[in-house]
C-alpha cells in the first residue's frame, strides 16, 4: 500500500481488489463476470504473497485450497522478514536514526503488502515511535487509513481519523489537510452521515489529489449523490450544479447530469428514469450498497417534497403525470411517507386531491423550546428531592 499522494488514475492495488472481493460476494453480478473476477483475486494474492487473505478466502470457498501454493507463499513471507530484520538491525549497529526509521517502514509496508493486518498496524507503531516529522506521522496515519477500508474496520478508520486531526495541531501542510478531508468524507459517506460526507467532498473539489482511492470522476458521482439530499435547494446551485469543476467531469458519469440538472429544474419524468439508471452503480459501490435503501428513500423524500413545496392543495393525477407513474403508485409511495413523517401533507381519497400542511417553523421552535422547558423543570424537581432526602 502507497501511502503517499497517488498520481492521477493510479489506484490503491489493494482497494482495488477490495472490490472485486465485494463483487465476488454480490448476488447481481453474474456467474461469468464473477469467474474473471476470481481469476484476477487470485493473481492478486499470488502477485503480494497474501497467504493469510488466500487461507480465509479458502475457507469462505471464494478461492479453493491450494495447500501447495499457502506454503510456498509462507516460505518466501518468512525469508524477506528475516531479510528486512538483518536490515534493522544493521542500520541500529552501523547507520543513522533516518536510515533506521526507513527499514521499520519498509517492514511495515511489507506487512500491509502481504495483508497481515494486526502486524502490520503493530509495526506501524513502531515505525511511529522512530519518526518525528508531523508529515512523515501523517503518512503513517494514511497507511492506517488504506489498511481500514480495505477490511471496513470503521473503528481504526475514526480512531486514525481523531490522530491525524491532533496531529495537525502540531503542524502538518495543506495538501495533507486536504487529501484528509475526502478520507473523512469517505468514511462519514460509508457510516451514512452523508451531510458532512457532502460538505467534505465539496471542500475538497478544487484541490482533489487522493487518486489512489478513486478516480476523480468517481468523486464527482459520490459528491453529487452527497449533495442532492443533503443541500437546500439555492445551496445545491451554488455548490454543485453551478460549480465547473463538476460541470467539466459530470459528463463522464452515466445518468448522473440528467440525475442533478432534472432534479433541480423540477423535470421529475426525468429526474426517475436518470435515478433508476443510476441505481445499479450505487448497488454495486462497496461504500454505498449497504445505505442503498435508506439513499432510495432520502432522495425520492427531496424530490416528492420539492414538487409539493409549490402546492397548497394539487390533484394526485396532476402529481402522477409529472412523475410519469400511475396514481395507484403515488398513493403507495406518499401513505408510506407520510405515515415515517417524512412528507406534510395529507391525502384526500375521495376527492383524489393532496393537501400540505407544511409545519410554521417559529410554532415548531416555540413548542420545542416549551416540550425541553418542561423536561427540564421534571428534572429539577426529581434533583430537589434526592437532595431533601
Amino acid at each position: 500500500m502507497d501511502g503517499g499522494v497517488g498520481e492521477e488514475g493510479k489506484l490503491q492495488p489493494h482497494l482495488v481488489l477490495a472490490h472485486k472481493l465485494f463483487l465476488l460476494a454480490h448476488p447481481d453480478v453474474d456467474d461469468l463476470t464473477k469467474v474473471n473476477l476470481r481469476a484476477d483475486v487470485l493473481a492478486a494474492v499470488k502477485s503480494d504473497d497474501m497467504a493469510a487473505l488466500d487461507e480465509s478466502l479458502a475457507a469462505s470457498g471464494v478461492l479453493d485450497m491450494d495447500a501447495a501454493l499457502l506454503a510456498e507463499m509462507r516460505g518466501r513471507i518468512e525469508e524477506e522478514i528475516r531479510r528486512i530484520d538483518e536490515k534493522i538491525a544493521d542500520a541500529e549497529e552501523n547507520l543513522g536514526e533516518s536510515e533506521v526509521r526507513e527499514a521499520h517502514l519498509a517492514k511495515s509496508l511489507y506487512f500491509i503488502r502481504v495483508g497481515e493486518k494486526e502486524k502490520a498496524l503493530e509495526q506501524l507503531k513502531v515505525t511511529e515511535g522512530k519518526t518525528v516529522a508531523v508529515g512523515q506521522k501523517m503518512d503513517l496515519v494514511f497507511h492506517t487509513l488504506q489498511i481500514g477500508l480495505f477490511y471496513m474496520d470503521f473503528d481504526l478508520i475514526s480512531k486514525s481519523i481523531d490522530k491525524a486531526k491532533k496531529l495537525f495541531e502540531e503542524g502538518g501542510d495543506w495538501e495533507r489537510k486536504n487529501r484528509l478531508k475526502v478520507y473523512e468524507g469517505l468514511y462519514c459517506m460509508a457510516t451514512r452521515n452523508f451531510k458532512k460526507a457532502a460538505s467534505l467532498f465539496l471542500d475538497s473539489i478544487s484541490t482533489f489529489t487522493t487518486y489512489e482511492l478513486f478516480p476523480y470522476d468517481t468523486f464527482i458521482f459520490y459528491t453529487v449523490l452527497t449533495s442532492v439530499i443533503s443541500l437546500d435547494r439555492v445551496s445545491l446551485k451554488q455548490k454543485v450544479v453551478d460549480a465547473p469543476e463538476i460541470l467539466a467531469v459530470i459528463g463522464k458519469v452515466p445518468h448522473l447530469s440528467e440525475f442533478l440538472n432534472s432534479l433541480y429544474n423540477c423535470q421529475y419524468k426525468s429526474f426517475f428514469a436518470a435515478f433508476s439508471g443510476l441505481t445499479d452503480q450505487i448497488k454495486l459501490d462497496r461504500y454505498l450498497q449497504p445505505h442503498f435503501r435508506y439513499y432510495m428513500r432520502e432522495v425520492r423524500t427531496v424530490v416528492y417534497s420539492q414538487f409539493l413545496e409549490s402546492y397548497k392543495s394539487v390533484t394526485m393525477e396532476a402529481m402522477a403525470a409529472a412523475f410519469g407513474v400511475t396514481v395507484d403508485f403515488i398513493d403507495l409511495e406518499l401513505s408510506r411517507f407520510i405515515a415515517a413523517g417524512k412528507l406534510h401533507c395529507k391525502i384526500d381519497k375521495v376527492a383524489g386531491v393532496l393537501e400540505t400542511n407544511r409545519p410554521d417553523a417559529r410554532n415548531a421552535f416555540y413548542q420545542a423550546t416549551i416540550k425541553q422547558g418542561d423536561f427540564l423543570l421534571n428534572r429539577i424537581q426529581k434533583l430537589s428531592r434526592v437532595i431533601e432526602l
